[in-house]
């Protein structure tokens, strides 16, 4: 089992940055992908930034150039810098992890972005 928790999310204006951070615990031995989705009211859920399997990292067009995803020097933990926010960035942002094919999400912190 992995267990993770999502943490900065918040109330920004147009233009602001934030930080959001996601630390994993429980079995992460073995987790061979980690990542950001994002869900807005109405909206299906969709991948925002990610670490794949086969290296690298993966982003959205609507966030390249603005959102950054990083790890922690631990390794369980990941970041999402999000800076030019807009107020279509305005989501509920998910941590989620894969392991051995069983994916894992977070509980999610809020994002809200006004204009």
């Amino acid at each position: 089992q992995v267990q993770l928790v999502e943490s900065g999310g918040g109330l920004v204006q147009a233009g602001g940055s934030l930080r959001l951070s996601c630390a994993a615990s429980g079995s992460i031995f073995s987790i061979n992908t980690m990542g950001w989705y994002r869900q807005a009211q109405g909206k299906q859920r969709e991948l925002v930034a990610s670490f794949p399997s086969g290296g690298g990292t993966n982003y959205a067009d609507s966030v390249k150039g603005r959102f950054t995803i990083s790890r922690g020097n631990a390794k369980n933990t990941v970041y999402l810098q999000m800076n030019s926010l807009k107020p279509e960035d305005t989501a509920v942002y998910y941590c989620a992890a894969n392991r051995y094919g069983v994916s894992y999400w977070g509980k999610g912190t809020s994002v809200t972005v006004s204009s």
